[in-house]
């Protein structure tokens, strides 16, 4: 078979977290053989914290990173191009730290490869459920003195969620996922994270480290995110449903109920990630759980089954 016309399934790697919960065994249904609470599935990942292993087809048991090196044509890329996305399940048992992210320019600055973008879909959620996105600073010293002062309460911006809702989450934005949220989590190939907060807790036997110097560096200030920029989704059936499209990627949802042909023509490589029931594409079996590549030039025509498919793309102009 050729390489280009079929579809590139990658195990996922499983992380522990303090902060993480069970539902990524319970409910997704990953075996693993870690201890402790499960907060992350790398789902597809390339780089040397998680490899993904290739599970079926002609290329199976290699990583992704050895296939993008030595195929990059099927994925539509250039030779010695970096890998540009990283796609977690995020299981927030218990609040995740408040953080930020720099950007590409002061990552590298300050001797990183790259900062980080990220966006979410929101899995689950319990009921009045909100984030912590932005900050209610208005001053870069206002903010720097809230932080000393530890005024969290008034400090922290946040927005109300509910299951299905998307947000991006841009370099610079202080942020925090809480207690009972369940979200897939797309975002630029990077592990970058400047902790601002950790809620006193200690791992170990000891305080998380902080990073606060360059954490108030690079925070904007003053931004806030409003209701406005949470993306409602619609549950529009066996039909595409745009949740971004950005100069670095393209984002959508589809929940099939039947069959469909999606149209994706094969523009660019897709990553995809099965988020709910089952069913088949181009009439290979698929289930919640399950996580792909599909090639360069691999027409996904045909969507069969009662399930829910995130579908992630470079932009255009990037490939």
């Amino acid at each position: 078979m050729e390489a280009n016309n079929e579809l590139i399934f990658l195990k996922p790697i499983l992380k522990e977290r303090i902060w993480g919960g069970n539902r990524l065994r319970s409910e997704w249904g990953y075996e693993s053989d870690l201890p402790g609470a499960l907060g992350e599935c790398w789902a597809i990942s390339c780089n040397a914290q998680a490899d993904c292993e290739i599970t079926a087809g002609v290329f199976r048991g290699k990583h992704l990173s050895e296939l993008w090196k030595e195929r990059p044509e099927i994925f539509g890329a250039k030779p010695g191009e970096a890998f540009p996305f990283l796609v977690k399940i995020i299981d927030a048992g218990a609040d995740l730290s408040v953080q930020v992210h720099p950007d590409d320019a002061y990552a590298k600055a300050h001797g990183a490869e790259a900062g980080k973008w990220e966006c979410w879909y929101i899995l689950d959620c319990p009921e009045h459920a909100e984030l912590i996105v932005g900050s209610n600073a208005k001053t870069r010293e206002e903010l720097a003195q809230m932080v000393k002062a530890g005024e969290w309460g008034r400090l922290l911006g946040r927005v109300p969620i509910r299951k299905g809702d998307f947000l991006k989450v841009d370099p610079g934005t202080l942020h925090a996922i809480t207690a009972g949220v369940e979200l897939l989590e797309v975002q630029q190939n990077s592990d970058i994270t400047y902790r601002i907060y950790d809620y006193d807790r200690k791992q170990n036997g000891k305080a998380r480290e902080l990073h606060l110097k360059d954490g108030l560096e690079v925070t904007k200030v003053p931004y806030r995110i409003r209701e406005a920029d949470v993306i409602h989704t619609d549950d529009i059936e066996n039909k595409p449903q745009l949740l971004a499209a950005t100069e670095t990627y393209r984002m959508w949802t589809i929940a099939v109920n039947g069959n469909c042909d999606p149209e994706m023509n094969g523009d660019t490589y897709l990553l995809g990630s099965v988020l709910e029931g089952s069913g088949a594409i181009n009439g290979h079996p698929v289930r919640k759980g399950m996580h792909f590549i599909a090639p360069k030039g691999y027409e996904m025509s045909r969507l069969e089954g009662t399930m829910r498919i995130a579908l992630v793309a470079p932009a255009v102009s990037c490939v």
